[in-house]
């Protein structure tokens, strides 16, 4: 399966299971630790950028109450069409990551839930490195990432009629892929999940704000 297949299939997979996903792994409640956290660090009026905002609840809706600029930007028309009318006061924009053009320096915080192990892995370093560039000096990045290496794709998920795709590095991989992006790594944890789970990294770019 070629990269543009694999990108297929994940944007086919969140058009046809949006609700279900959001049904099956807590919807409004998911995140809240984290967010709450992030919460504490981000400046007043805070431009935010959420990569993989799915239908925007909770992460854009808690930090635009909060009185943040959100923009979320997803792959799934479905999901962004969910998001903008579940959450009217962020911008919200049907695209690619990969493909993003977005001025150096825009954002105070990046947040990337359960995306970049939907991307190619071929992609993901190139990417980490233009997140670098968009986070302004002092800004913080937050992601949660592969803990082991794996590629493949799992047909009927979540019980839907649709597969699922993903493609991650193992955590040192992507671990030095952030850094070689010029961020700093403050804290990493293993989030569990079943049988297995991911890592969650909180990095920040050096500098003022």
């Amino acid at each position: 399966m070629d990269n543009d297949e694999a990108k297929d299939l994940v944007r086919r997979g969140y058009d046809e299971l949006s609700s279900r996903y959001d049904e099956a792994f807590g919807g409004e409640t998911k995140y809240a630790d984290w967010l709450q956290l992030l919460l504490t660090e981000l400046p007043d009026r805070a431009q935010v950028l959420d990569l993989g905002c799915g239908s925007g609840v909770p992460v854009a809706k808690v930090l635009a109450e909060a009185g943040h600029i959100v923009t979320g930007v997803d792959i799934s028309e479905v999901q962004v069409a969910r998001a903008s009318e579940r959450v009217p006061a962020a911008t919200f924009l049907q695209a690619d990551a990969t493909t993003l053009d977005l001025p150096a320096d825009s954002f105070d915080a990046i947040l990337s839930f359960y995306a970049l192990i939907h991307i190619p892995l071929d992609e993901q370093e190139a990417l980490l490195q233009r997140i670098g560039t968009w986070l302004r000096p002092g800004g913080t990045f937050v992601a949660t990432i592969g803990a082991a290496a794996w590629t493949g794709s799992e047909q009927h998920w979540l019980g839907g009629d649709v597969p699922m795709w993903w493609s991650q590095a193992d955590t040192a991989t992507t671990r030095t892929w952030i850094e070689n992006a010029g961020l700093v790594i403050d804290h990493e944890e293993f989030v569990p999940e079943g049988d297995s789970g991911h890592t969650l990294i909180w990095a920040g770019r050096p500098g003022p704000r």
